[in-house]
């Protein structure tokens, strides 16, 4: 068998989440339907991170085996001539060793999170940000943000449906910046760990946001993550705002 690390890009709207579930349209099954066009049998690929339900990616990684040993070009232009018309593309494509592991390899996860500020609604950008109409207060914000950064008990900021051991993480970085675009001004999260929580990236800029618009100060963020409390959080921002994009391994499989 031959390994290939995929890079994927995807618009999540039309799907239930990444993972492949009965009778519901996913990211995952599109990619293994366009694998079994190429090689007929059953695939099942892994991938960095399982997106929720809306949720975009920019750079998602998955790895797939197959038995022909496929240039890595012909093998992305036949999935991503098999997944029309799905939003869904194969960016780059790379042979890895068998060691190589989508989900357990990866060092870091990195994701993008888009709010709008204006009070017109959003036309061509709709579905692709989280629109607020109300300018927010960045330093504030920022202030709020350095109480989630570092290893902590993020109980409060973790969905009750959470599967994952232990509710604590360490947030590498969480920062945010203005972005003049055409459609008007941005504010872009930027959230980096090796692993998150379920609903915890949309559950920090839920709660980042209202400490933007006033209503919340800054020491409130603490207490919340000191609660230890998932009725403590914050509203958790929509999906759509949310892009995973980028996925770093000790050594790039896409870099030659």
């Amino acid at each position: 068998m031959y390994r290939y690390a995929l890079k994927v890009e995807y618009n999540g709207a039309p799907f239930h989440g990444w993972q492949r579930q009965n009778d519901v349209p996913s990211v995952q099954g599109v990619i293994e339907a366009a694998l079994a066009k190429v090689e007929p049998r059953v695939h099942n690929i892994a991938a960095a991170g399982r997106t929720d339900a809306g949720v975009h990616a920019l750079a998602q990684v998955a790895h797939c085996d197959m038995e022909r040993d496929w240039k890595p070009f012909r093998l992305s232009e036949a999935l991503n001539y098999h997944m029309k018309p799905h939003p869904v593309a194969i960016v780059a494509c790379a042979p890895v060793s068998e060691e190589f592991h989508a989900r357990f390899s990866a060092l870091e996860r990195r994701y993008l999170f888009r709010v709008l500020v204006r009070r017109a609604p959003a036309t061509h950008q709709a579905g692709l940000v989280w629109q607020v109409k109300k300018p927010l207060d960045l330093d504030a914000m920022r202030a709020a943000a350095k109480h989630l950064i570092g290893k902590h008990d993020f109980t409060t900021f973790r969905s009750t449906i959470c599967q994952s051991v232990s509710p604590i993480k360490t947030i590498d970085r969480l920062d945010m910046v203005e972005v003049e675009t055409i459609a008007g001004l941005e504010v872009h999260f930027d959230v980096r760990a090796r692993s998150f929580l379920h609903n915890q990236v949309r559950s920090f800029v839920g709660t980042l946001e209202r400490v933007g618009a006033g209503s919340l100060n800054p020491d409130d963020v603490k207490k919340m993550r000191e609660a230890r409390d998932r009725q403590a959080c914050g509203p958790v921002s929509p999906p759509h705002g949310l892009y995973l994009a980028h996925v770093a391994y000790p050594v790039d499989p896409f870099e030659a």
